[in-house]
């Protein structure tokens, strides 16, 4: 599914990534931890294509990602990939069934048809009741479930998640946690999470150490 050979990234003359070999399969999950600095966040934004490396190339999906420029990048993302983040990013103004139309939308998909998408993931992931409710008005485990939606909406073949549990209470992480593993028996789902969350971490097919630039 994801295949990164030989990605490195400088930030100014501190090397960040000192040559990064990468293999994800369909259906696969795993964690990378390390110290903060150690450059898994950059690594993620960069298996992402939110960031571009300074060498090494990048397939997802077959399509060799590093070629592509902005335009088909853009579009490839939107199709390809989803993310959660720390922070859900929710649009304040807009209902949970509006902030999961979006990335659909910016592909061109119909309102109807996206609008019955939206639907069904928020039964899926048991916010059915939640449709018309402003991010305000959720809690922060219900917030991070309509961000899920939101990643899941135009079938990623990944989804990549920095961490994702980070700002929730022990149980309301604990329950994001089986969420993800659930999508992953139900659909399939690609994950590679980020992640300070020990728990988390080694509930992975695979945890992997990001130390000196490098995974272990």
């Amino acid at each position: 599914m994801i295949s990164a050979k030989g990605i490195t990234k400088r930030f100014e003359q501190l090397e960040i990534l000192k040559g990064i070999d990468l293999e994800v399969a369909r259906g696969e999950v795993v964690s990378i931890v390390g110290a903060s600095g150690a450059g898994k966040s950059t690594l993620l934004h960069i298996l992402g294509t939110l960031d571009v490396p300074d060498a090494g190339t990048l397939t997802i999906a077959g399509e060799e990602v590093s070629r592509l420029k902005s335009a088909r990048l853009s579009a490839f993302r939107n199709r390809h990939l989803g993310f959660v983040f720390q922070s859900h990013h929710l649009l304040g103004e807009f209902s949970a069934l509006e902030n999961i139309l979006v990335p659909a939308l910016i592909a061109g998909e119909s309102r109807t048809a996206a609008e019955k998408r939206a639907q069904e993931l928020l039964a899926q992931l048991g916010l059915a009741d939640r449709a018309e409710h402003r991010p305000s008005e959720m809690s922060g485990g219900e917030q991070q479930r309509v961000a899920v939606a939101r990643a899941l909406m135009n079938r990623p073949d990944a989804i990549l998640a920095d961490e994702p549990s980070g700002n929730l209470d022990s149980a309301s992480a604990r329950s994001l946690h089986e969420l993800f593993f659930q999508l992953r028996r139900d659909l399939q789902q690609t994950f590679i999470i980020v992640t300070h969350n020990e728990e988390l971490a080694n509930m992975a097919d695979r945890k992997l150490h990001m130390r000196d630039g490098l995974l272990h």
